[in-house]
């Protein structure tokens, strides 16, 4: 049995507007009440870094699902499965699958062997100065293709309740989204920024379970009819079917594939990802973490197809495609439809909340990369004092956080989870192969570290730069130029097996023997745990 209640008019959207400012007013406050409280014990670089690595495993298990739960998770999932069915549901799969990546391959390994960053890892047995200056590039190139998605992400959300479709105005919200993000890594710095991301999550999770059973009891917790609902509004019989966004040509065949293989190797080489396991005082306390967010991130992505489908049933793809934000739209649409002004300021603050968790995770991470990397340990040469690498760190804050609001201003109107499965990709092969290598062969040298991370950086970026994601396309960044030479959106098939090629090539034509001291060193440590906490702080 269905209830059917009225189509969405998103012109109503726009009598909300006091009521959705008013609630994303008071979550601002709040947090940055917690936040200021958080950075008063911030006092050395492990503070600012890796929170003292005074958070638990269910604790930093939580921030790491606000960190992962973008918004591409909750905006651009959504709105993907709503338009495109069974494809966009592969987003949901290929982001939680990764996890079992990360927790198997790298998680404690990580933790046991570095300080704050992954160049602490990358660099441990090799050479430190290149290998750092190659993987802090590399950290600031994933972190600036991420904080694109999640600055698009805002620009989308917020002209939706503000009902503004002119580009300057969506403009305006990126910047001021921008502002304050920079605020909450400046002032709180890791601890505050984690405090941040486990109140999203919870909040998150709670609004998404809210609408899923809203969605279910509608139709009657019957999940047949309710995709019958979306396959009846959509017109579309093929919404339950493979193929409706990839698989109608061979090219768009490959070009799934790539997509999967970015998402699944993609996270276990996510920098921000990867930094929130220094934050627990153990290996023990990192397994935790990653356990811990694979559940809830798991329940999370449940939630997802019937949002999804939701969506795609109650409001309509039309209605949503319409509506300013585009595909972004289709999360607070379904919430609007569902319990009016309300919900939607409620969820919309949710949202917005999520994409300052995220962006506030993914600049601390760029701003501990350049700082730690480049200044303390190759521009200093080690001998700067945390209190100057910390602020350097925060001068680093600022001026990613101007790129930043640059760089979603100029991809506003992307799908957001599109976009974020091309940070995905390039992590994969920028990051991935080195971090492997490093940690399970033993012949792995500098020359081939050096090899694997320039080309697996600058492949993925030319062949995106070169694809339909910028020119070519009535969806590209730049509608109106044509030089899409590669035919892949996603570039991950060819630059993730070119990275690990050329980290194994480099290898082996390196005939500079690498210290066999430091290796079995960071062997012991990886798997053992001995001798990393001596080693874990300034």
């Amino acid at each position: 049995m269905t209830f059917m209640v009225p189509a969405v008019n998103v012109a109503d959207l726009k009598e909300t507007t006091l009521l959705n400012m008013g609630i994303f007013a008071l979550f601002v406050a709040v947090t940055m009440v917690i936040v200021i409280k958080a950075s008063r014990n911030n006092k050395t670089a492990a503070d600012y870094y890796a929170a003292g690595r005074s958070f638990t495993g269910p604790q930093n298990g939580t921030a790491i699902a606000g960190d992962y739960l973008s918004a591409a998770s909750f905006l651009g999932i959504t709105g993907a499965i709503a338009i495109n069915g069974y494809d966009g549901f592969m987003y949901s799969i290929g982001f939680l699958v990764a996890w079992l990546v990360a927790l198997l391959l790298v998680a404690e390994l990580l933790r046991n062997t570095g300080k704050f960053t992954m160049a602490d890892v990358l660099s441990f047995r090799l050479k430190q100065r290149p290998v750092r200056i190659a993987a802090a590039i590399s950290t600031l190139a994933v972190c600036f293709f991420y904080l694109l998605a999640q600055m698009a992400g805002a620009g989308s959300l917020i002209s939706l309740l503000l009902g503004i479709s002119d580009w300057g105005g969506q403009a305006l919200v990126i910047i001021v989204v921008g502002a304050l993000m920079i605020m909450y890594v400046l002032i709180g710095g890791m601890k505050g920024t984690t405090w941040v991301q486990i109140i999203k999550a919870m909040l998150l999770i709670a609004g998404a379970a809210v609408m899923t059973f809203w969605v279910l009891a509608i139709y009657g917790f019957n999940l047949s009819d309710l995709l019958g609902g979306a396959v009846e509004t959509s017109g579309n019989p093929n919404m339950l079917n493979p193929g409706l966004q990839y698989g109608k040509t061979e090219t768009s065949k490959l070009d799934f594939m790539s997509l999967g293989l970015a998402l699944v190797l993609g996270t276990a080489a996510l920098p921000h990802v990867l930094m929130r396991f220094y934050t627990v005082p153990t290996a023990k306390e990192a397994r935790k973490s990653v356990v811990w967010s694979i559940g809830l991130i798991g329940l999370f992505y449940v939630f997802t197809l019937v949002l999804g489908y939701g969506a795609a049933a109650l409001v309509g793809a039309d209605t949503i495609k319409a509506a300013p934000g585009g595909v972004n739209s289709a999360a607070p649409l379904l919430a609007f439809h569902l319990g009016g002004p309300l919900l939607l300021g409620f969820i919309s603050a949710v949202a917005f909340a999520t994409i300052l968790a995220v962006v506030a995770g993914l600049t601390i991470t760029a701003a501990a990369s350049f700082a730690h990397d480049i200044y303390a340990s190759v521009i200093a040469k080690g001998k700067a004092d945390p209190e100057t690498e910390v602020k350097v760190a925060r001068k680093t804050v600022i001026v990613i956080g101007i790129l930043a609001i640059a760089g979603g201003i100029f991809a506003n109107g992307q799908n957001v989870a599109f976009l974020v499965a091309l940070a995905f990709a390039v992590a994969a092969s920028a990051n991935l192969p080195t971090i492997v290598y490093s940690l399970y062969w033993r012949k792995f040298t500098t020359q081939g570290a050096l090899w694997s991370m320039y080309g697996g950086l600058g492949s993925a970026i030319i062949l995106i730069a070169l694809s339909p994601v910028v020119s070519g396309a009535k969806t590209s960044m730049i509608p109106g130029a044509n030089f899409a030479i590669f035919p892949l959106s996603n570039p991950g098939i060819v630059s993730i097996p070119l990275a690990f090629l050329l980290g194994w090539l480099g290898s082996i034509l390196d005939k500079k023997l690498e210290d066999t001291t430091k290796q079995a060193e960071m062997e012991v440590r990886s798997l053992t745990g001995v001798g990393a906490e001596k080693a874990t702080d300034h």
